[in-house]
């Protein structure tokens, strides 16, 4: 039997929940975070406090079923609910992906001409090769590490914020004192962030990791093997709430950054990750904006991987083809052939001249249309005893999972009002 996570270092327990809430802080979600900063100020940073709780236990349900029956969401939907409910979410999934993909790659090159000049374009499009050839040719277990040790670079925003003057009795008084006076502007702030931290890929891809983590192990699926499960979902829950953490605590401090320099200084709209990096140089100093601009490259090299691979898992397991990051590319040609085909449409998206800002926002409205469907049927998933047999839910689980569903739909909801 497998030793409890107790016993090994925590580095070795962290692994997809920590990469998986790592990518959730990518260059889109930067900008998210940046303009709640830099319009509110610390008013709402409360709303990164609420949301971690709602994050991680969806996560947590997403992990559990990828180790548990030993197979992803994809397969999951392709294996016990009707053929139409499937493709309509991976094809969603794929359109929001591919958008997102393109403005992050967008985001990345637009971070380095402002570190070193030069044409964006270029750097984009060597981003998004770099990024194709990464996951087709490095083994698995290095690349995991590589995914893992890059989640290191989200503590540059740790760094500016401890670079610049921050009031924390009014950032803390913001965090622990929940603040909300239903304005359009609020509310909009509110969904937003909710869009970023609970999106789709981001179910795909841990249960998919999961699943990687087993094979890599030769580790059997939980309902195989019952005897392992104590240890294996101990880790499950400890990877996921440390990850998830991890990254809200990181998103907590994007806006205290933006909230001390930009807010403080009047600068109040916020469009992309690149613009609050430049914002930052005349009020923050040379060092503080270079340190935020290499975090949006950090950010990048981890985000597009996960939101590629994604859909790569999500349209293997639909159509039964092989796939996974541990295959080599003669053994997985259609898994790696979808990972390189939605970044470079990604990449084109920014050589056609498509406005990022919208490319974004139709992202956010797919991701908002299809997170709470998809969370109410992996509760369901994970509810079913002929699916996951003696490990289905607890009563406390399934509580904490169907509020985040309805907080969700109901954050969807209101996007759509407004």
């Amino acid at each position: 039997m497998a030793d409890p996570p107790a016993r090994r270092s925590l580095l070795r327990v962290l692994g997809p929940g920590l990469v998986t809430g790592a990518a959730d802080d990518d260059p889109s979600g930067i900008a998210t975070y940046s303009q709640v900063g830099a319009q509110f100020g610390y008013g709402l940073a409360w709303i990164l406090l609420f949301s971690y709780p709602l994050m991680a236990v969806i996560q947590e349900v997403s992990a559990r079923i990828g180790c548990v029956t030993g197979a992803g969401i994809a397969q999951n939907l392709r294996r016990h609910f009707p053929p139409w409910l499937l493709r309509g979410v991976v094809l969603a999934l794929l359109v929001a992906n591919t958008a997102n993909l393109g403005a992050d790659l967008g985001a990345m090159g637009a971070a380095v001409q402002l570190l070193a000049g030069g044409p964006i374009l270029a750097y984009t499009a060597g981003f998004a090769v770099l990024c194709v050839l990464l996951e087709i040719f490095v083994s698995y277990a290095r690349y995991a590490a590589i995914l893992k040790y890059l989640s290191i670079s989200l503590f540059a925003y740790v760094a500016v914020v401890f670079a610049v003057d921050v009031p924390w009795r009014a950032a803390l008084a913001g965090t622990f004192l929940p603040h909300f006076d239903f304005s359009t502007e609020q509310a909009e702030a509110l969904v937003a962030v909710l869009g970023t931290t609970i999106s789709p890929y981001l179910f795909f891809w841990q249960a998919s990791q999961e699943v990687e983590e087993q094979l890599r192990r030769t580790v059997k699926p939980l309902h195989v093997a019952p005897a392992e499960a104590g240890a294996e979902l101990a880790r499950v829950r400890v990877d996921t709430w440390v990850g998830m953490g991890y990254s809200n605590l990181i998103s907590l401090f994007i806006v205290f950054a933006a909230a001390a320099t930009l807010h403080a200084h009047g600068v109040t709209d916020i469009q992309s990750s690149a613009q609050a990096a430049e914002a930052l140089r005349p009020i923050a100093g040379v060092v503080t904006f270079a340190v935020f601009a290499c975090g949006i490259i950090g950010t990048g090299l981890l985000a597009v991987p996960v939101l590629a691979g994604s859909g790569a898992y999500a349209l293997c397991e639909t159509f039964g083809w092989v796939e996974g990051l541990d295959r080599k590319l003669r053994e997985a040609r259609a898994f790696y052939a979808t990972i390189a085909a939605a970044t470079l449409v990604g990449l084109g998206l920014n050589f056609l001249g498509v406005d990022p800002i919208r490319a974004l926002y139709w992202s956010a409205v797919l991701n908002g249309l299809l997170a709470a469907p998809l969370m109410a049927i992996m509760m369901v998933i994970a509810r079913d005893p002929d699916i996951m047999g003696e490990f289905t839910l607890s009563p406390r689980m399934t509580v904490a999972g169907w509020v985040a569903t309805v907080a969700m739909a109901a954050a969807s909801l209101v996007f759509l009002i407004l």
